[in-house]
Order: structure tokens, then C-alpha cells, then sequence
């Protein structure tokens, strides 16, 4: 039977939007053991920073925040930069990443002494790719992933608190790297 022109138009909307659908509720969300979703982003200097430079040269630690100057975001990257020597001597880099523009990111890396990258996700593909992208209002949820030298995700915290998540990581790190140098029976 064929349908009047409206109904086919509405018709194809509905399979397109069906599929769409099917397609988005398949999309599988990262876990430990998958392959970190590489991407290339503008730190605070406004140089490009990719991960694949990463591979072969120790762990790196990934955390998303929504906004740089908030209360938590501030107090999550100041624990950061208070750690951070420890968390170098584990064998890992340090990188924030939120949507603010890299303005707002070299602001807030100066005022409060940051010793490691921040990065700028303006259009928040890398925060999409990570499955911590916001509903609405696409800023990234605070969640934190530690990447092995092989790119691989070995940790992701998705309830991160703040001001204990930068000891979090170091202590993870050296769990982690503790049972990777477990040799094999």
C-alpha cells in the first residue's frame, strides 16, 4: 500500500529516529581493560596535548571537572597540585580536563599554581567519548580515569570526592603498578 507523501516523510523520521535510538543504547560505556579514547587537546599555554604521545611513557591520570573556579574544582586541583610530586614519582603525568575555553584555564592554572596541564575540551567531544559529558549542559561530570603506559584504563572512579581524590590516585597507582610487576608462575 502507499502511504500519502506526509505520512512517508513521517515514517522515515520515525525509522530514523528509531534507529538513532537502537544505535545510542548499544554504545557500550568504557571500563577498566578498554582502550582509553585517544584525543588531542589544548592545555593552559594553548599548546596541543595528545595522548598516543603518552604510550610507552608511563601512567597518566585523566580527571574531568565541570567548571574551573568552582568551589570542588578548585579545592580537586589544588589537591592535585599538592600531590603531584608523588604521584610523578609512581611514574604518572598529571591532566584536568573540563569544556572551559583555554583562557579560562591558563586564569585559573596562575592563580592557583597548578604544576600540571589543564585541558580544553570547548566542544566536549573528548567528554562525550569518555561517557562523563553532562545532559544539557554538556560540562563534564567529575570522574577520574588512571591510563596505563599501553593506553589501557585501569581505574575509573566515578564518585569522586575532591578533596581526597588526588591521594585516591596515588594510592591506586601504586597498587596498580605493584600487581603489573607481579611476575608470572
Amino acid at each position: 500500500m502507499k502511504l500519502p507523501n506526509s505520512f512517508q516523510c513521517v515514517a522515515s523520521v520515525i525509522s530514523i529516529l528509531s534507529m538513532t535510538a537502537v544505535s545510542v543504547a548499544h554504545a557500550e560505556p568504557l571500563k577498566v581493560g578498554s582502550s582509553a579514547p585517544l584525543f588531542s587537546l589544548k592545555d593552559q599555554d594553548g599548546k596541543d596535548v595528545q595522548l598516543s604521545e603518552r604510550k610507552n611513557k608511563g601512567w597518566s591520570v585523566l580527571y574531568f571537572y565541570p567548571k574551573a573556579g568552582t568551589p570542588g574544582c578548585t579545592t580537586q586541583a589544588c589537591a592535585f597540585r599538592d600531590s603531584v610530586s608523588v604521584i610523578r614519582k609512581e611514574g604518572a603525568e598529571v591532566f584536568g580536563i573540563s569544556s572551559d575555553e583555554v583562557t579560562k584555564l591558563a586564569a585559573f592554572h596562575k592563580e592557583h599554581k597548578l604544576t600540571f596541564s589543564l585541558l580544553s575540551d570547548p566542544n566536549s567531544k573528548t567528554i562525550s567519548e569518555y561517557g562523563v559529558k553532562m545532559p544539557i549542559v554538556g560540562m563534564a561530570k567529575r570522574w577520574t580515569f588512571i591510563v596505563d603506559p599501553e593506553l589501557k584504563i585501569r581505574y575509573i572512579n566515578d564518585k569522586v570526592d575532591p578533596a581526597l581524590d588526588a591521594k585516591l590516585v596515588s594510592d591506586t597507582l601504586k597498587m596498580l603498578k605493584a600487581s603489573s610487576a607481579v611476575p608470572a608462575k
